[in-house]
């Protein structure tokens, strides 16, 4: 009985050996301080912000808020809200735009002198210190993450005891009217009106077509203390925005600070770690998890569509939604970062607005077609022209917003959104075409003369922006079917145009704008560059695809860059081609546009919201890459970044990624499937690649340094490579403390 009893031990611990380390959950770490690293890229300023583009910015998705001083004795708090906007008729920036709300102005006993402030991304709070000629005063303040309410509070010194706020209502007309790009018979909404409910004010903006919007607000003050607590409705058709306001602020009446703070701070506790970045530039480090901070702030699940504003609205021509480029590149960090809740106010947006995208298009066209207007406010009315003659408009913005969603589906492969929501609005983007395409001698397939987003010089015939969206929807619309099981009766008509559409218009210079239109002027816009970037179409698994796509952007950069967004398209281009060194070339070029606060503006410091997002999304497209059904790990680090990690990035197939690079060598690579899709990956690794888990995986060569991995749903995997399986712990990879809190305002 010893001896059977031993040899069992000896099995045990034989096979304890063997198995060791083989439960991938046991074996990854990470080793995250949240606080202490998020500190590192809080934005500090050693002097008070001055402009919009220099101040601190809060948010919950909803609600907004700026912090800046104004003059000598006026430091300003911003309100804004993303769903104040007008409803008149007809669409378009004039009827349907984002309108102002106000601000509240603290004003100081003594005159300014100084000041510090600092926005804590960690806690998503600010704070700071004004000092003036009589004293000083401490503040902080927080949108709440989980209910419509800004507060601030107040610590004055026994100088500045006095101080106080006075609230100001800014005219509720389209920021489009009063930029001085003026509509003749353009007539203003109602003027504001301030009402009292017992200790709570409320500022009601009526509106000329019915609704309104309302600020509330209380002030509860001690000789050492004061508290803002605001709120902000906005109702339509009816005028209930007065009551849901105050009802917010009664809401919080009762509950203690501590337990505001508590419950907004546990929010963004939980929301960091969705996902991890590290790697060794400071700079770029601190700009990704600041544009992490302000996707959170400007958006939620149930948040509204973020425009070119988000809930920071500042005097500005763009007071909505531009659907040929902005809201695009807005959403696409979403994805990667494994923040797709936030990506989810796009989808949503979309999805219940199918009415008004059906009556955007003209009326023949409505039984079964859809489009979406260059700008629209947040329910996406407007309208389109279809192309006749020499009438020459966009086309296939509606189609863009859908690659867009069709990539939150793939991220999440929610096959229930792909069946009631995205396969039937896609269906009517491209039917649309439909009515235009004609055929030549050969039956190859052409579209009439349209507009290619942004080239204003010369429009004409099979523009390439729309060639590659439509071969772009058909495709989808195709593999849709399958996925769905499906026999749609136009599931023949889109093999057709895929077979038969007119190959892309080029020229010695790669791709042209269309059919008979070179690329010769310069263009802030990539739209006749889609097919390579973010459509993949054009790519690098194709033969001779790099030679051309390289030559036209390398053409369309020769013309010079005038605006941010076209050295992020850039980047991201060069990612798609593995290279690395490019991507972050025209990523550093970003640099020059970014603001104190990371915003950016264009013009007479108009604001914008889209490019730094887009600058997030670069950073992805360096690490981690997932398109035509397989995932590239490390796919285009530049050589200045030696050692990466990042943890639970998430991919096409509803994977997550975990993987740690050092010395410019990928040490292993975790994989974690959430939805059972195939798994293909080219995970980088030199040499002979193992995998181990909780089971025995299969993992096969497809090619070389392509694996099929034969991974089910939660199951996870870690691949790796040489004698001995390495440390696998994420942490903050070490780099130039001097680059940290690169951002803010110093003297």
């Amino acid at each position: 009985m010893k001896q059977r009893k031993h040899v069992w031990m000896i099995i045990a611990i034989i096979m304890a050996v063997l198995t060791w380390g083989c439960d991938s959950k046991e074996k990854i770490k990470t080793s995250i301080d949240w606080s202490s690293f998020l500190s590192q890229h809080d934005l500090v300023w050693t002097r008070l912000a001055t402009k919009w583009y220099e101040a601190p910015f809060l948010g919950n998705g909803m609600m907004g808020s700026m912090i800046w001083q104004t003059d000598d004795h006026t430091v300003r708090w911003d309100v804004g809200r993303g769903d104040v906007q007008d409803h008149r008729p007809g669409g378009g920036m004039y009827n349907t735009c984002r309108l102002p709300i106000g601000y509240f102005m603290l004003k100081t006993k003594g005159k300014i002198k100084k000041g510090t402030m600092r926005l804590h991304l960690w806690d998503a709070e600010a704070t700071g210190v004004i000092k003036t000629t009589k004293g000083s005063i401490r503040w902080r303040s927080i949108v709440h993450a989980k209910c419509d309410i800004i507060l601030a509070i107040l610590e004055p010194s026994e100088g500045e005891r006095g101080c106080h706020w006075e609230w100001k209502t800014l005219k509720a007309i389209s920021p489009r009217q009063a930029s001085g790009r003026e509509q003749p018979g353009y007539k203003d909404n109602p003027p504001a009106r301030v009402e009292e409910d017992g200790n709570t004010k409320i500022c009601i903006q009526p509106l000329l077509c019915g609704g309104e919007t309302a600020t509330a607000w209380t002030i509860q003050q001690d000789e050492d203390h004061s508290l803002l607590t605001v709120s902000v409705a906005h109702s339509f058709p009816d005028t209930s925005a007065r009551q849901k306001a105050v009802d917010e602020i009664n809401s919080v009446r009762d509950v203690s600070l501590d337990n505001l703070l508590s419950s907004h701070r546990a929010w963004w506790h939980a929301y960091y770690p969705e996902s991890f970045i590290s790697i060794p530039d400071k700079y770029w480090e601190s700009f990704y998890w600041i544009q992490m901070y302000k996707l959170a702030s400007a958006t939620r699940a149930d948040g509204m569509l973020i425009d070119n504003q988000g809930p920071w609205l500042q005097p500005t021509p763009w007071p909505g939604a531009w659907w040929d480029l902005n809201v695009e590149l807005t959403y696409w960090p979403t994805n990667a970062s494994n923040r797709l809740e936030l990506g989810s106010s796009l989808t949503r947006t979309l999805y219940s607005n199918v009415e008004n995208l059906i009556n955007t298009v003209p009326e023949q066209y409505r039984n079964n077609s859809a489009s979406i207007a260059g700008a629209t406010g947040q329910y996406c009315v407007g309208t389109v022209e279809a192309p006749d003659g020499e009438n020459a408009p966009m086309m296939g913005l509606l189609l863009w917003s859908l690659h867009n969603c069709w990539l939150h589906y793939r991220y999440t492969m929610d096959e229930q959104a792909l069946r009631n929501d995205l396969f039937p609005l896609l269906k009517r983007a491209v039917n649309y075409y439909f009515y235009f395409l004609t055929a030549d001698r050969e039956g190859k397939l052409h579209l009439p003369k349209t507009f290619s987003p942004e080239y204003k010089y010369k429009k004409g015939p099979d523009t390439n922006f729309d060639l590659a969206l439509l071969r772009w929807g058909c495709k989808t619309l195709v593999e849709s079917s399958k996925r769905l099981n499906i026999n749609d009766p136009l599931l023949p008509e889109w093999k057709k145009v895929l077979r038969n559409l007119t190959k892309y218009p080029t020229d010695e210079n790669g791709f042209m704008i269309a059919h008979g239109v070179p690329f010769a002027q310069r263009h802030r816009h990539y739209s006749h560059l889609l097919m390579i970037y973010p459509l993949y179409l054009v790519n690098k698994d194709q033969p001779g695809a790099e030679e051309i796509a390289i030559k036209s952007v390398k053409h369309w950069l020769s013309f010079g860059v005038k605006h941010g967004y076209a050295l992020t398209g850039a980047s991201s281009m060069f990612s798609a081609f593995g290279k690395g060194n490019e991507a972050l070339t025209y990523l550093e070029g970003l640099k020059e546009y970014l603001q104190a606060n990371t915003f950016y503006y264009e013009g007479q410091y108009w604001p914008v919201i889209e490019t730094p997002l887009s600058g997030a999304q670069n950073i992805h497209d360096m690490f981690i890459q997932s398109w035509d059904g397989t995932i590239r790990v490390f796919p285009a680090v530049p050589d200045a970044w030696g050692d990466i990690v990042f943890h639970d990035l998430r991919t096409e197939g509803a994977f997550l990624v975990t993987a740690s690079r050092k010395d410019r060598k990928t040490q292993f690579v975790r994989i974690k499937s959430l939805a059972g899709e195939p798994c293909h990956i080219i995970p980088g690794l030199e040499g002979r690649v193992n995998v181990t888990g909780s089971r025995d995986f299969k993992l096969k060569e497809e090619k070389p340094g392509v694996f099929t991995l034969d991974i089910k749903k939660n199951e996870e995997a870690i691949l790796w490579s040489g004698k001995r399986m390495p440390v696998l712990t994420i942490a903050p990879v070490p780099g130039d403390s001097k680059k940290c809190n690169s951002f803010g305002l110093k003297e």
